[in-house]
């Protein structure tokens, strides 16, 4: 599996939904709690060219954007492809 991380906050629904959905697929992955560490948002926002909410997802560096994106990316039958070895 890719190098998978995610940035969360928490009482976040689509925070946990995101991390719900690899975890079902065996993902491993890098949670960053910006709640925990405020100084990591800038890093966010910067690696997300702009991205304020809540989640932030990387793949291999790669930003796919938030929760919304990662499930239209596994409803077209392309998030397993991103995550394969």
């Amino acid at each position: 599996m890719k190098n998978v991380e995610i940035y969360t906050r928490p009482l976040c629904g689509f925070c946990a939904a995101a991390k719900n959905l690899l975890t079902q697929k065996g993902v491993e992955f890098t949670e960053v709690d910006v709640w925990e560490n405020p100084d990591r948002k800038p890093e966010m926002i910067q690696r997300s060219n702009g991205g304020r909410t809540f989640p932030q997802i990387f793949i291999e560096g790669q930003h796919i954007g938030g929760c919304d994106d990662m499930m239209a990316l596994e409803r077209s039958g392309k998030l397993d492809g991103l995550l394969a070895a």
